[in-house]
């Protein structure tokens, strides 16, 4: 590796999850099934909502979106991790490192407006049922998914463009299996205080603005939810919340856990876990989340399976 006092790191050595060489096979076998559990299941959900017409509404919409871009977001960081696992030598160039990075904000930060998008449609559906396909129309959810992608290209272009800025000055520069933010700016070095303040900014407004969004709509939702005296109606409207509810705390607790704290609270080990695990383990679990409790992807399923057996 070719490096100098300041800035002239062309590669980054990345350390991985274990130094136990027995254990690399295994982990191999367990991300490689985890990867593959991720594109069928998202694959699946988005052929499923396509093919099936009870599933044309505006929530499958964002729901195929959010399989898509769970599927894109992972395939982006786990083939070079699984490389990495039967590999001896584990380098990344600056280039791809920044290129990886680039294409995982992206992702990432569009799934954090979209499921802001998802609360906002939950929220129509239960407060204002009877606007709800004037609110949300074709025109609207197409708009409301241009402006998501839109900050999530905006977002990975300012976030890349800091990193890619920032001084490295150490002499052996380790990262995690993949180009994280948080190891990358602890080998930076202090001369770029002003890049990194800016990269905590900005990762604070892409995280807290949907963070409050979401809240704000389930504060409502909730409201809505007390004054409905029927038992049914409230058994409904949490039905027809609980899953994105719960795909909403996992995504934004674990962005949470991993970002906004004091650099030294959690040893690298930990940081380790919280990255693998909301880079391999949420787009896995999304699908399983939306098609284990909700009724009507079960049902269209069915559907789908037994008109081929059928057949």
């Amino acid at each position: 590796m070719v490096t100098s006092n300041y800035s002239s790191v062309i590669e980054f050595i990345l350390e991985g999850l274990i130094q136990c060489p027995v254990l690399q096979l295994p982990l191999f076998l367990l991300f490689l099934g985890i990867y593959v559990v991720t594109v069928v299941g998202n694959l699946g959900m988005i052929l499923l909502i396509t093919i099936s017409s009870q599933l044309h509404s505006p929530m499958y919409y964002f729901l195929s979106h959010l399989s898509f871009i769970d599927l894109c977001y992972s395939s982006v960081i786990t083939p070079k991790m699984l490389v990495n696992f039967v590999s001896e030598r584990n380098i990344i160039s600056f280039l791809e490192c920044m290129t990886q990075l680039y294409f995982f904000l992206i992702f990432v930060i569009a799934e954090g407006y979209l499921l802001t998008a998802m609360a906002y449609d939950c929220y129509v559906a239960i407060c204002s049922p009877l606007i709800y396909n004037l609110v949300m129309s074709h025109r609207v959810c197409f708009i409301m998914m241009a402006v998501v992608y839109s900050l999530g290209f905006f977002g990975a272009i300012v976030h890349t463009t800091c990193m890619s800025v920032l001084s490295f000055c150490e002499s052996h520069i380790v990262s995690h299996y993949f180009c994280d933010i948080v190891p990358l700016l602890s080998l930076s070095c202090s001369n770029t205080h002003i890049s990194e303040v800016l990269l905590f900014i900005i990762e604070g407004v892409n995280t807290l603005a949907p963070t409050l969004a979401v809240l704000i709509s389930y504060a409502f939702i909730l409201s809505s939810i007390l004054r409905n005296r029927s038992t049914e109606g409230r058994s409904k409207a949490f039905g027809t919340c609980s899953s994105h509810l719960m795909a909403v705390g996992i995504f934004f607790g674990s962005i949470t856990f991993m970002y906004f704290k004091p650099p030294s609270s959690t040893a690298m080990e930990q940081e380790k876990v919280s990255s693998v695990f909301y880079t391999t383990v949420i787009p896995m679990l999304n699908p399983l989340i939306y098609s284990l409790r909700n009724k009507d992807v079960k049902n269209a399923l069915k559907k789908v399976t037994g008109g081929r057996r059928s057949s």
